[in-house]
Order: C-alpha cells, then structure tokens, then sequence
C-alpha cells in the first residue's frame, strides 16, 4: 500500500508519489537558536523523525535537512544582554538544543544548514526576485512585492485584500505596502552584517528556508513541513520566495505539527508554561515522552501533563513486559526459519496474529502516519500474546523469536526500545550489582543460606529501580545473570519474586 499524507496546500490526503524514485527529499523549518530547546520544538522534531523512519522502514532513501536560524532578532537581542558576539551566542546554544534532542532520542536531520553560512545564496536568491519583477530597494532594505505574487495566500487559505485590514507600515519602514515583507535589513550599528549590492545587513527570517531548501534538495522537492504556527506568514513567505526566483514549483506537499499545550493552555513565556528538553528529562524518562508524543497524531494538539505521562508510562511498562517475555524464550533461538506446515493449529493461529499485527501496523502509518493508531495495533498484539502465553506453558520459540523480531522492527519505528544513555548513580548500580551477583555465585561455599535472601532482595530491589528508570539494559542483564547461576525471577502482580532451580 502507497503513503497517503494529508497535503496542507491541497487541504486532502493525497498519494505520494516521490519525485525520484525511491527518493524522499524532506525540509523541515528548524530552531531558531537564542535559548534552550523546549517540548513545543521535542513535539515538531519527534513527529518528523518518525515520518523519516517509516519512510526508511518502506525502504526510501531520505534526504532530510533541517535549518538553523544563527541570525535573528531575538539571538541579537539576547546576546546584547550578555555582552557576546551574536554569532558566538548563537553558535552555543545551537549545540545546546541539538543536544539536548539528542538525550531526548530524537535522530538528528542528515544537515543543519545555518542561516550565517548561506548568505551568499540568499543574496543570489533576492537578486533573482528583484530581476523577476517581484522584489524592490528601499533605502538599503529590500522587500517582497506581495501584491505581485497572484498565488499569495493560497496555502493559509487567506486573499491580500483582507489581510489588508489591520497591516500598518512600522516607523521607519519605507515598503510600498503592508503587506510587503523584508528579503534584506540594512544593518544597525552593533548588529551582525555582510556585503551586499544594497549596503551592508543581513537577510529577512523567511528568505533563509527558501534559499537553503533550494541549495540542497533542488526544486521542487517533496515534503516541507514545520509546526502550525509558521504556516503563515513564514511558509506562505517561502513559496512566493521560491517561485519568485525560479519560476519553479517549490514543494510538492506541506505537512504541519499541531501545537503542543499544557495542562490547556497555549504554551507562552507570559503563562510560564515553557518546558525545556533538560528540565523535563530530570523528571521523566525520554522514552515515555517520546511514547506520549506518539500517541497523538501529528497534526493534532496534544495536551502534556502528569497525568498523560504516567499513562504512557504505565502503557510502556506493558510492552515491555512483553518484550521481556519473548526475549526469556528465544534466548537460545539464533535465527527465524518457520514452515508453517510443521505449525499445529494454535501455533498457525499464533504466527497469523504476528503477520496482523505487522499488515494493520503498516495500513494505519500509511493513512497519513496515524501513530494513534500504530501505538493502538502494538497493545492489540500485546494482550494476544499474553492470551497466548496463558493458554500455552510451552510455546514455540522461533515463533517467539519472530515475534519479537516483529515487535522491535515497528517499534523502532515510533522510537521504542533505543538504548539511553546511562546516569552516573546507574553506573554505581552496576558495580554494586556486579559485586552482589559475585557473592552469590560463591554462597555455597561463603555464606549461610539466611544472607542470600538479603542478597537477592537488594538485587531485586535495584532490579525494579532500573526498571522504574526505564533501564532495561541493567534489568535484563541483571535477570539474564542471575539465570545463569541458578536464580530464576518471576514478575507476579505483588513484585518480583525470585526461587533457586
């Protein structure tokens, strides 16, 4: 089955066809960097990254590149109030915010054009638009002649005429029109500025995507996406821009994030309801953020909250009880290989149940990546395996294997199962861990038998830590040990409990 992406152009669902084949070129608006990444840009970054996967998973080639706005109002603003070089400013917190992306587990774009480093294909790009009749000098400034572009509005759903009422020019502005926005700035004194045929400045905000996604991709390309909020007046910018300059078609589909609240309300540094990236994750565990923003589609407003987090949370620990399962009984299983005629009838039941599970997984993210409705598939399959596993104490383990083969491949898709970077207190676990697995492989002989139930209750103890953490490296080494040496754990509805072999 074909990807069927809701176009915010066309304003339907339309069947993708790439413009290469086998080839996804994809640019998504990225930060603009003058302060820490926060959840509203984790929401927009996490939605793409899945998009991107699942093209990978249909076996495209993505090109993605996600731009970095280094020279801004609001970077200069804040820098002035440090005392540092914009660009220098710029330059800290751009790493700053991809990091802390990083720790959230949010794959990073194949390129991270920035502003300061294409000048000189913004400045090729204005003088095209002003050769072409669409873009005029003003004293050093230059602007875009709306009025002139007969499509403008087309992709907001808005006519220049109207959004005429209210438009003022601002003192010292000298554009034609309202609604005329600036291509080039004439530099002020203190701002960071280069050469160009109109004096010395540096670019409006909305040339920059034009001219980078141009650069990279070629034109037109197929997807260009960003959150709700740029698509007027900044994406509605970028195609005048662009066909302005060129003559060509810019991008074949526009995709849109919906804006993230919280607890209600619109995110706003007025309210205080901001949540940076590195606040958030002293809190909270990066996959359950990253399973609460699965399961909400993309282009709906997801509210964050305690409570939402406690219930991905909770439905995490599900799936990867189930995983767990899988992985105790194909230990031994190095390779899927299954006949299905050598299959008794439950285990055909079984098998079919996996292959479902991976058609209606693959038929909900086709329909316009409904990740809602993947998560959904995921928690079908996992209570037909627990169905499964209670009417069968022996089950088949290349079946097992399969499925969680199955399991890892599609979760991987909405960013389960990654390894997390480990926290200096897990690393002390580890040791002591290691330390306590050492005395009790020597009991017999060391200790008396009343210590190692004091032994194996600290180990499960920080067994459940882990857990709790989401650390499921530490959990399953920790039981896949304590295995080897004659300890066998069970996870019942009161906690773990542990019994020798």
């Amino acid at each position: 089955m074909t990807v069927k992406i809701y176009n915010s152009l066309s304003r339907k669902k339309e069947e993708l066809i790439p413009i290469e084949k086998g080839k996804i070129k994809m640019y998504v608006c990225g930060m603009t960097v003058y302060s820490d990444a926060h959840i509203g840009h984790a929401r927009t970054y996490f939605a793409f990254d899945v998009i991107r996967r699942y093209f990978e998973y249909k076996g495209y080639e993505v090109n993605y590149i996600q731009n970095i706005t280094d020279v801004d109002d609001k970077i200069i603003i804040a820098a002035e109030k440090e005392k540092v070089d914009a660009l220098e400013y710029s330059r800290r917190f751009a790493d700053r915010c991809l990091n802390d992306l990083d720790r959230l587990g949010i794959r990073r774009a194949d390129l991270y054009p920035k502003a300061s480093e294409t000048i000189p294909d913004m400045i090729k790009m204005i003088e095209h638009i002003i050769d072409n009749g669409y873009g005029y000098e003003a004293d050093g400034d230059v602007y875009f002649a709306v009025e002139k572009f007969k499509d403008y509005g087309k992709l907001s759903g808005q006519k220049p005429d109207e959004m005429k009422t209210g438009a003022r020019i601002q003192p010292g502005e000298k554009k034609h029109s309202p609604l005329d926005f600036a291509l080039w700035k004439k530099s002020k004194p203190g701002e960071p500025s280069w050469d160009s045929p109109w004096g010395k400045g540096r670019p409006g905000w909305h040339i920059e995507c034009s001219a980078m996604s141009s650069k990279y991709l070629g034109l037109p390309f197929d997807i260009h996406g960003g959150g709700m909020d740029l698509r007027f007046p900044h994406h509605e910018n970028e195609i005048a821009q662009a066909r302005a300059a060129s003559g060509k078609n810019f991008s074949n589909f526009w995709m849109h994030i919906g804006l993230l609240t919280v607890d209600g309300e619109k995110m706003s540094k007025s309210i205080g309801n901001i949540i940076n990236i590195n606040d958030l994750l002293k809190k909270w565990d990066a996959e359950v953020v990253r399973f609460f923003f699965a399961q909400a589609h993309y282009r709906s407003p997801p509210d964050f909250s305690e409570t939402a987090l406690k219930n991905a949370d909770k439905g995490l620990i599900r799936i990867h009880r189930l995983k767990e399962k899988l992985e105790d009984i194909a230990t031994d299983v190095s390779s899927v290989k299954i006949v299905e005629n050598n299959l008794n009838d439950v285990e055909k039941q079984y098998l079919r149940s996996i292959n479902e599970f991976k058609e209606q997984f693959e038929q909900t993210m086709d329909d316009d990546f409904n990740t809602p409705g993947a998560v959904a598939s995921v928690f079908d399959f996992v209570n037909k395996n627990n169905k499964f596993f209670e009417d069968n104490s022996n089950p088949n383990k290349t079946l097992c294997k399969y499925a969680l083969e199955t399991l890892l491949k599609l979760g991987s898709i909405l960013t389960l199962f990654q390894q997390e970077a480990a926290e200096a207190d897990d690393q002390d676990e580890s040791k002591i861990v290691n330390k306590l697995q050492a005395l009790l492989k020597q009991y017999e002989k060391d200790i008396k038998e009343t210590n190692i139930d004091k032994l194996m209750k600290i180990l499960l103890e920080i067994r459940e830590k882990a857990r709790g953490k989401k650390d499921w490296k530490t959990s399953d080494d920790l039981r896949k040990q304590l295995e080897e040496i004659g300890f066998e754990i069970q996870d019942a509805q009161e906690g773990p409990v542990w019994r020798k072999k």
